[in-house]
C-alpha cells in the first residue's frame, strides 16, 4: 500500500491489528499515532481470554544519520499539535504476511515489521535498515501497564522501577506489579526516566470519552545499523522469552500463519481465514477454545461464539477446535441456557440470552453436517434434550413455550436478544415476548434434536413441532407480505420491519414454503439491504436513526434503529441462495453484493478486518470494533459453501482481481 501523499487524518482511520491466541494483541494506526484507549503495541491477556491490560501504549523511533542528523518516525497528537510528524517519512505499509512499515529519509530507509508470538503476551519488533548508508536507530519505550478500559495519568504510585540485566530490562511498573521486559539483541540502553503528558486519542474524544493520557519512558535503547542489518526488540511480560533470537520467533510466527492459510490460490478465502483465526483463543478457565466477540474491546461472548464459529470453525474443517468451543460452553450449561458473557476477571457469568442456547443446536447441526460423527450425536444430545425440557419447564427471565407452542421470553429491563442495546431503564428496543428469530430457531432446535434422536435413540418432540408449524404462519405472516418482528399471544404483534425475518429462510430447517421464502427474502432486499449488510429497521421508520455517532447514549440509541450490521448479510446470503437453488447465475450476483465489503476488508478502518457495524444511512466507513467475529464469518461461511458447489472446476483469476469474476460461470 503506497502511502505516500497520504493525508494524516486517512492515516489515522486506518487501523492494524495482531492477536497472540490468548486474548491479547497489537494495534495501532498506519500513522504510528493511537487514537484510542485500547491501542498499544502490547496489549497483555493475564487471564486469557480476559483480563486485559495496555502494557507497552508504543514506541518512538529516532535516526540519527551522518547525511540527514537528526530525525523523528514517531507520531503523537497533542492539544493543538501533532508532534513529532514522523508520518511524513511513511511511503509504504503491508498488513501480509506480517505489518510492515517503510519509512524514507534523508540518506537511508527502514523497514519495520511488527509481529507476536502465540500464547504468549509478547510483541516482537523486527528493524532492518534497506537502505545503503549505516545510521543509528534510537528506540524509546513507553509504557502504561494499566487496564485497557483505563487510563493513566501520572501518578506517584508508579515509579516503574528498573533492574538492568545485560540485553534486557526488567520493569516494574508499582509495587507488586507483575514484570515487564525489554529485550534487546543489539545496541545499549540509556535511562530516561520521563514521562510523556496528555497524548490525545481522536476516536475516545469522538466517541465522548476521557481521551488525555501519560504514558512513561523508563529508557532509550540505541543500535547502530548497516546497510543491510536487522535488530529486534522483544516486549513482553514472560521472562523466558527474553532469550529467544528474534529471528527464530519470527519465523514460528510465519509458520503459524502458513498452517492457517489452507485455501490454495484462492488470495480473499486465504486472507479471511488468517483474519478469522485473530479470533480463536485459548480460555484458561475451561483449558479449551473460545471466540473473542470483537476487537478492541469484547470478549468471548455465547451469543457471538455461537454464531462465529458456523464459518470460523466448522465451515473450514476446524473440527478440534469447533469440539473444544463445544465443550467450553456445555460445561456452563445452567438451567438449560448457556452463559451469554464470561466477565472480565472473577465475576459471575450472565446468563442474559434467549437465542446463545438455541444458536448452540444449530452449530451442532452445522457440526454433524460437515464431518458426520454419530459419537458427538450421542455426546451431546442428552444435554440438547436438557434444554428443551427446561425451557418446556420454564427458566431464567420467564423464558416458557406458550400455549400456542411459541417460545416467549423477557421480563423487567432483561435485554435477551442480539438487538439488547439498554442506556439505564431506558430499553431502546424492547422485544419481550415472542421474537421471530428466536421462534425460527426454537424451531430448528426441535427439528435439529427429532433428526438427533434416530442417532441417540431418544425422544422427540413431534407433537410440538407440529403445533409450532401449524401457528407460525397466523402468528407472524401478515397481509403486506412480511413476517413481524415480535409476538405477544392476545395482543397486537410488533410489526416493526426488522431483519431478524430473513431467519425464517436462512436457517437449516424452513415453516414457509419455497414462494413464501422468496417473499421474505425479496422484501428483506427491497427494504434492508445496503451495500455493507442489513439494516435494522427501514429508513421510513420514525425511530430510524441514520448516523451511528456521538456519545455513548446516542450511540447506542441507533445501536439497533437502522444501524447496518454485516454478519446479517450471510444470512441474507445464505436465503437469497436457497430460494434460488444456489444457480451459477445466484452465486455472480452474491458476489457482487459482497464486493464492497471486500473492499472494505482490505482498505479501510482494519486493514484484514471487517468492522461491527455502518451507518444507517450511506453507509461507508465502519463503525464500532474495528473487526468483528461474526461479521468476518459470515463472508466465510457463505465462500466455502459456494467454493464446495463449484468444485472440482478450478478457480482461475488473474492476480488483483476480485476472487470470482463475475462474467464467468465458475463460482
Amino acid at each position: 500500500m503506497d502511502l505516500k501523499g497520504i493525508d494524516l487524518n486517512t492515516l489515522h482511520s486506518r487501523e492494524w491489528l495482531l492477536t497472540n491466541g490468548i486474548g491479547g494483541y497489537a494495534s495501532s494506526t498506519l500513522s504510528g499515532c493511537n487514537t484510542r484507549r485500547y491501542q498499544g503495541l502490547l496489549i497483555a491477556s493475564d487471564e486469557p481470554p480476559t483480563a486485559r491490560r495496555v502494557v507497552v501504549s508504543k514506541v518512538e523511533e529516532t535516526i540519527v544519520s551522518m547525511v540527514g542528523g537528526t530525525m523523528d518516525l514517531a507520531t503523537n497528537q497533542y492539544a493543538g499539535a501533532i508532534h513529532p510528524m514522523g508520518y511524513e517519512h511513511l511511503t509504504y505499509f503491508e498488513r501480509k504476511p506480517l505489518p510492515r512499515f517503510v519509512y524514507e529519509f534523508a540518506g537511508g530507509r527502514l523497514d519495520k515489521t511488527v509481529f507476536m508470538v502465540q500464547g504468549s503476551n509478547t510483541t516482537v519488533i523486527e528493524y532492518v535498515n534497506t537502505g545503503t548508508a549505516k545510521y543509528e536507530l534510537q528506540i524509546n519505550v513507553l509504557l502504561a501497564d494499566r487496564d485497557y478500559h483505563s487510563l493513566l495519568t501520572n501518578d506517584s504510585a508508579y515509579d516503574f522501577r528498573t533492574v538492568h540485566t545485560g540485553s534486557f530490562q526488567k520493569i516494574y511498573s508499582h509495587e507488586g506489579g507483575a514484570p515487564i521486559f525489554v529485550a534487546h539483541g543489539k545496541g545499549t540502553w540509556t535511562n530516561r526516566c520521563f514521562w510523556y503528558r496528555n497524548f490525545e486519542y481522536q476516536q475516545e474524544r469522538d466517541r465522548g470519552f476521557d481521551y488525555h493520557e501519560d504514558a512513561y519512558n523508563p529508557g532509550m535503547i540505541s543500535v547502530s545499523l548497516d546497510a543491510g542489518e536487522a535488530a529486534y526488540i522483544i516486549l513482553t511480560t514472560d521472562e523466558k522469552y527474553v532469550s529467544f533470537s528474534g529471528e527464530a520467533l519470527k519465523e514460528d510466527a510465519l509458520r503459524h500463519i502458513s498452517a492457517v492459510r489452507k485455501w490454495g490460490d484462492n488470495v480473499f478465502l486465504n486472507d479471511l481465514a488468517e483474519a478469522a483465526d485473530q479470533f480463536i483463543v485459548d480460555r484458561r478457565s475451561t483449558a479449551s477454545k473460545s471466540i473473542i466477540a470483537g476487537y478492541h474491546w469484547f470478549t468471548d461472548w455465547g451469543r457471538d461464539t455461537m454464531i462465529s464459529m458456523r464459518g470460523i470453525c466448522i465451515a473450514q474443517g476446524d473440527k478440534d477446535t469447533a469440539r473444544s468451543i463445544i465443550n467450553t460452553f456445555l460445561k456452563y450449561l445452567d438451567r438449560g441456557m448457556l452463559p451469554n458473557r464470561f466477565p472480565d476477571g472473577d465475576g459471575a457469568l450472565d446468563y442474559n440470552t434467549i437465542d446463545a442456547t438455541l444458536w448452540l443446536f444449530v452449530v451442532c447441526h452445522d457440526f454433524f453436517e460437515k464431518f458426520n460423527d454419530e459419537s458427538f450425536v450421542k455426546e451431546v444430545y442428552p444435554h440438547l434434550s436438557a434444554v428443551i425440557e427446561a425451557h418446556l419447564a420454564g427458566t431464567r427471565y420467564d423464558i416458557h413455550v406458550t400455549d400456542e407452542g411459541l417460545l416467549y421470553g423477557g421480563e423487567g429491563l432483561a435485554q435477551l436478544t442480539w438487538m439488547d442495546a439498554r442506556i439505564g431503564d431506558h430499553v431502546v428496543t424492547p422485544r419481550h415476548g415472542c421474537p421471530v428469530e428466536v421462534n425460527m430457531l426454537w424451531y430448528n432446535a426441535l427439528k435439529i434434536h427429532e433428526a438427533f434422536s434416530e442417532i441417540a435413540n431418544g425422544k422427540a418432540y413431534s407433537k410440538l413441532i407440529r403445533s409450532f408449524e401449524k401457528q407460525f404462519k397466523a402468528a407472524y405472516l401478515n397481509e403486506d407480505g412480511y413476517l413481524n418482528d415480535v409476538v405477544i399471544p392476545c395482543a397486537a404483534p410488533d410489526r416493526t420491519i426488522r431483519p431478524n425475518q430473513i431467519y425464517a429462510v436462512s436457517l437449516p430447517y424452513a415453516v414457509l414454503n419455497k414462494t413464501e421464502q422468496k417473499k421474505i427474502t425479496a422484501f428483506v432486499q427491497a427494504h434492508l439491504l445496503t451495500d455493507y449488510g442489513l439494516r435494522t429497521l427501514n429508513t421510513e421508520h420514525p425511530d430510524f436513526k441514520p448516523r451511528y455517532e456521538g456519545d455513548s447514549w446516542h450511540r447506542d440509541n441507533a445501536y439497533h434503529q437502522g444501524t447496518v450490521w454485516p454478519f446479517l448479510i450471510g444470512e441474507f446470503f445464505a436465503a437469497y441462495l436457497k430460494v434460488n437453488n444456489s444457480t451459477a447465475k445466484s452465486r455472480k450476483q452474491v458476489m457482487l453484493w459482497m464486493e464492497p465489503l471486500r473492499e472494505h476488508f482490505y482498505g479501510d478502518v482494519c486493514i484484514h478486518g471487517i468492522s461491527e457495524i455502518f451507518d444507517g444511512l450511506d453507509p461507508r466507513e465502519g463503525r464500532g470494533t474495528i473487526h468483528q467475529a461474526w461479521s468476518v464469518s459470515a463472508l466465510l461461511k457463505v465462500l466455502i459453501e459456494m467454493e464446495a458447489l463449484a468444485a472440482p472446476r478450478p478457480l482461475i483469476r488473474k492476480p488483483g482481481s476480485p476472487i470470482f469474476s463475475v462474467e464467468s460461470d465458475v463460482i
